[in-house]
């Protein structure tokens, strides 16, 4: 039944003008690796789409077998003639997805040419914060801490009851790979530091616990107490925040270049202001409670060293270079100034990445563009591309609109990938762990994809008069 989803999203890749893939892979149940295999383009009706496309099993997770995969699947997709309409591909930052020589994005380039790589921004912010904290050994040295109230209470129920008496909360899981997570305990413990310095005394006076709960109780307390600790939790309590919303924004699937370089220039402006305001966050804090481990001084150097190093490693990876220069040609906030000096180093770089573009008519096009203060206020490729699709006005700038099917089809995550996850763990579990390849991907697809399901005319009948017809059955589901 999925092959009728398959040949719609194959119908629909086909009549789209470019497309991008996102992969990644994981381990099912059975520790058989799965590649995860999603399309990206923008459909008939102008919507920018994410397909789900396959789960691929592959022996050994190298950068031969999994170009090899792509490669196979890209071939039936894409007629030799289209091989322009590939124009993206999205991993994550491994080694063997993203080597510049060996990897899978080169590999797939050599075959596809116009396959730009895009290393997945939200590992790129994880990355960020990683490298921001892990350089410094007294905000490492927080971190680890701050996982160990989730550990302390997660290995007994008895110490989880307590929690749920005297706090109400629960105490989030730290991830290493996934920021948001630490955004959320920063987030519990500061809200709730008044309680769990109560749950904490409460274990250590109850009696009811033994000596290494009430022992380790007693050091969380302390650590509730220390000045530095609490310093850090009201430093990372401002910045974390922006961590999320930018994680958060990073998720969404109608997202483009032009609109992420947006939200990662809101980011580094906030951990500047965050910077410039660090004496006030250092007074927000009791003197009392400043007095152990580091002085005011160290922790106001520590505290601009961390907002540094935030904004440097923004700075160098979210660098828009490359490919995604083309951005700039079309960033509303520029226009004024594009207007005046034409960006001729952008429009060139942007036509060598993409040769398909026609460079004369794109720059007349563009110039035309710049004048007019109605395409200003567009914010972003989407708003600007549905603002020429609604008004009719794809004719008149043909290159323009090219150019931005190329920046919204680019994707700037894997996100999309790595949700399918989710789906391989419920589909594919120790019950079913020797379910065939095809019924994966059939479960998969009916999942992923119910929109199209739903949408799709008859398609009930259809399957029952498949299932009615597949072979003698003693029930009469067909009557003539």
């Amino acid at each position: 039944m999925s092959c009728w989803t398959v040949c719609y999203i194959h119908e629909e890749v086909t009549a789209a003008d470019y497309i991008a893939i996102q992969a990644d892979e994981t381990s099912d149940v059975s520790v058989q690796c799965q590649l995860a295999l999603v399309l990206r383009y923008i459909d008939r009706y102008n919507v920018i789409q994410e397909r789900f496309f396959e789960f691929i099993p592959i022996e050994n997770a190298n950068a031969e077998n999994i170009a090899q995969a792509l490669l196979e699947r890209m071939s039936a997709l894409i007629p030799p003639k289209d091989k322009t309409k590939l124009i993206a591909q999205a991993y994550d930052g491994a080694s063997v997805m993203r080597g510049a020589t060996g990897g899978v994005q080169r590999k797939v380039m050599d075959v596809y040419e116009n396959a730009h790589y895009v290393h997945c921004y939200a590992h790129q912010l994880n990355l960020v914060m990683q490298q921001a904290t892990s350089k410094i050994p007294k905000v490492s040295t927080f971190f680890l801490e701050l996982g160990g109230f989730c550990a302390f209470f997660s290995r007994s129920p008895k110490r989880t009851s307590v929690l749920d008496d005297v706090v109400g909360s629960r105490l989030p899981r730290a991830c290493a790979t996934r920021w948001n997570f630490h955004s959320r305990s920063v987030n519990t413990v500061y809200e709730h530091r008044d309680d769990l310095l109560k749950c904490f005394k409460t274990i250590q006076d109850s009696g009811n616990f033994d000596a290494v709960t009430v022992r380790e109780a007693g050091g969380f307390v302390r650590m509730l107490e220390d000045g530095t600790f609490c310093f850090f939790l009201q430093l990372f309590h401002k910045i974390m925040p922006h961590v999320d919303m930018l994680f958060q924004q990073l998720q969404k699937r109608n997202i483009d270049p032009i609109f992420i370089k947006a939200a990662i220039c809101n980011f580094a402006d906030s951990i500047r202001n965050i910077r410039s305001s660090i004496f006030t966050v250092q007074e927000e804090i009791p003197a009392a409670k400043r007095q152990r481990t580091l002085g005011p001084a160290e922790q106001h150097r520590i505290a601009i060293e961390v907002c540094d190093t935030i904004w440097a490693q923004t700075k160098e990876r979210f660098a828009f270079t490359g490919h995604l220069v083309s951005s700039t040609l079309l960033q509303g906030e520029l226009f004024s100034q594009h207007a005046k000096t034409f960006p001729s180093a952008a429009l060139n770089a942007t036509v060598e990445a993409y040769p398909m573009l026609n460079k004369a008519r794109l720059k007349t096009e563009l110039s035309l563009v710049y004048e007019n203060p109605e395409f200003e206020k567009c914010s972003g490729a989407v708003p600007l591309y549905q603002f020429f699709m609604e008004n009719n006005l794809q004719c008149t700038f043909s290159e323009t609109v090219n150019l931005l099917k190329i920046l919204i089809t680019t994707p700037m995550t894997s996100a999309e990938s790595e949700r399918c996850f989710s789906t391989l763990k419920r589909i594919k579990t120790f019950l079913r762990s020797t379910m065939s390849q095809e019924r994966l991907n059939a479960l998969a697809m009916l999942s992923m994809e119910k929109k199209i399901v739903k949408d799709m005319p008859n398609f009930n009948n259809k399957v029952i008069d498949r299932f009615a017809t597949q072979k003698e059955r003693r029930a009469k589901f067909l009557y003539k």
